[in-house]
């Protein structure tokens, strides 16, 4: 299972990034990390740019509630879901469970 963990603006979780691959998919877990290939190169900023838009596709939230708080220049990155100014909710941290918990157990991930 992927760890996601309480942030004080939302909830982090891991990701490892494959960079420069053949089509863009996430493969499942890698160690403690959700592992993705994307087909953008690591360089300007552009795998981490596809990675959220990619990442916001699939989990069905808008780009705007997903950053990279860390791992800028790695493969392995730290991805922070903004949860509001309220705070975390504990529904918030089971919804966010759950859609992650689908993708990795999806037989259909393009």
């Amino acid at each position: 299972m992927l760890p996601i963990i309480q942030h004080p603006k939302g909830l982090t979780f891991k990701v490892f990034v494959q960079p420069r691959s053949s089509k863009n998919q996430i493969l499942g877990l890698h160690g403690d990390a959700l592992k993705i290939k994307l087909t953008a190169p690591p360089v300007n900023d552009a795998a981490n740019r596809m990675c959220i838009q990619y990442l916001a596709k699939y989990l069905e939230v808008p780009r705007s509630s997903l950053s990279v708080i860390s791992g800028h220049h790695s493969r392995t990155k730290q991805i922070l879901y903004h949860c509001g100014n309220k705070g975390v909710s504990e529904k918030a941290l089971d919804y966010l469970k759950q859609l992650i918990d689908s993708l990795i157990n999806s037989q259909k991930i393009p």
